[in-house]
């Protein structure tokens, strides 16, 4: 199955850079339709740049906590000089929903 989502611009380039190799969503009911060899087409926001990964797992948790606990930063799509941190992801997510679906690290490989 092939699956679309948008990005912008700094996490489209780490991904493409092969740096940053899991995507961290909400696992809504859009995300529960993703499985491991699934492709995702990543369209960057800023310049329509389109990339193509492969699903090489899916690591799934209550919350972003959980989910930063396991992974390094680089992993997850900070920079070096960042501080990761879980409270990152309320700009996209509202507790509400996170508490309500849980949250999913996509481990992609690029392919194209």
């Amino acid at each position: 199955m092939i699956h679309k989502m948008n990005l912008q611009d700094s996490p489209f380039k780490m991904i493409k850079d092969k740096e940053k190799t899991v995507e961290l969503r909400l696992y809504d009911e859009k995300r529960r339709k993703i499985k491991v060899g699934d492709k995702i087409i990543f369209d960057n926001a800023n310049t329509n740049e389109t990339i193509t990964v492969e699903v090489i797992k899916l690591h799934i948790y209550k919350d972003f906590y959980e989910l930063y606990k396991h992974f390094d930063k680089k992993t997850i799509g900070y920079k070096e000089n960042e501080i990761k941190d879980p409270k990152d992801m309320e700009e996209y997510y509202s507790k509400d929903k996170i508490e309500k679906y849980g949250v999913v690290g996509i481990e992609i490989k690029v392919i194209d």
